[in-house]
């Protein structure tokens, strides 16, 4: 049987979706939503600045809240798979004359040097980092359990768990095939426009989830567009138990709850009070473990069941839910 060269080198690789930088209009009204309500940890606060994390997140943070006069997205962050890959990425990015810039250590507090640059196509603000700091949470915070970061509290959020963006119909192609060309994404369920050959929307992950990152032609033609972020509960029930008490905290509710049949998790859509950001209350799903998986393509006849197998429906015809956010910031 053949060997792998002791010299064997994949190139570089992302591991997982790092954390996102939002701009919020309001600080003080999106911690109280973030910390209060959803229960994540705030790990560290610099000025207008804020950052924090889930109850089973080790290192600092996976969410960046900043003071703003704009409600923008700021940056969507990966972590790579070993030091070396943010230069093996940065050099990359200048080999397909790409502008890249270089992120400098401590510009997020607790994260190392990043590479940032404008995905082609879409124009959304990536950033590629390995180093990050694994903070202890405050002894009163402590779990003790060594697997958390945290005591679980408010709604328990777990994790970030995915980021969903969207760009034109016109650009949706040339940025999602770079993303699986050059990134390492795999995609794993997709749907088509009528012509069978312009990307509608594709959902792709480096790990065993369905998606990590999930690229959606906007139904309006605008490009740089965050759809939503979801943070991770552990189990549906959680996601109904969200719902009644974010309910009666007046918190704007988007869509939900219901059931992807895409990915097969239960969805909360609502709207961070201090932002107006989309964010995705998540939870359930299934695991790709197949390495020859083949990509699961929905039918536009049978895509309002992946879209909603039950509960509150999207209406992805021209319909306000087809969802407009603000565009991100630029590099």
């Amino acid at each position: 049987m053949a060997k792998l060269s002791d010299n064997y080198d994949p190139g570089p690789q992302i591991a997982q979706c790092g954390a996102i930088n939002l701009g919020t209009k309001d600080l003080e009204k999106s911690l109280h939503f973030f910390s209060d309500l959803l229960g994540m940890e705030i790990v560290a606060r610099t000025g207008d600045t804020a950052y924090l994390r889930g109850f089973q997140e080790l290192t600092h943070h996976s969410l960046v809240l900043t003071q703003q006069p704009e409600s923008i997205v700021n940056s969507y962050s990966f972590r790579v798979r070993r030091p070396q890959d943010v230069e093996l990425f940065a050099e990359e990015l200048t080999r397909q004359e790409i502008e890249s810039a270089e992120v400098a250590s401590g510009s997020e507090v607790g994260r190392g040097t990043a590479v940032r640059f404008l995905v082609p196509g879409s124009g959304h603000p990536f950033e590629l980092y390995y180093d990050i700091d694994k903070p202890d949470a405050p002894e009163e915070l402590r779990s003790k359990l060594p697997s958390n970061s945290s005591r679980r509290r408010g709604l328990g959020v777990r994790r970030i768990d995915h980021f969903n963006v969207q760009t034109s119909r016109e650009t949706i192609n040339e940025a999602e095939l770079w993303v699986r060309n050059n990134l390492g994404f795999n995609r794993r369920e997709y749907a088509l426009h009528r012509d069978d050959t312009t990307v509608l929307a594709s959902w792709m992950s480096v790990t065993p989830q369905v998606h990590d990152l999930a690229m959606v032609a906007n139904a309006y033609g605008k490009t740089s567009q965050l759809h939503h972020v979801a943070f991770n509960l552990e189990n549906l029930s959680d996601v109904l138990t969200a719902a009644d008490i974010l309910r009666d905290y007046d918190v704007t509710f988007d869509l939900g709850p219901g059931k992807h049949g895409i990915g097969q998790a239960m969805y909360l859509y609502v709207l961070d009070p201090g932002s107006g950001h989309r964010v995705e209350i998540y939870a359930g799903g299934y695991l790709i473990f197949d390495p020859d998986w083949a990509p699961i393509k929905w039918e536009r006849e049978n895509f309002p069941d992946g879209l909603t197998w039950y509960g509150d429906p999207f209406l992805y015809k021209g319909d306000a839910r087809s969802l407009e956010t603000t565009p991100s910031a630029g590099l």
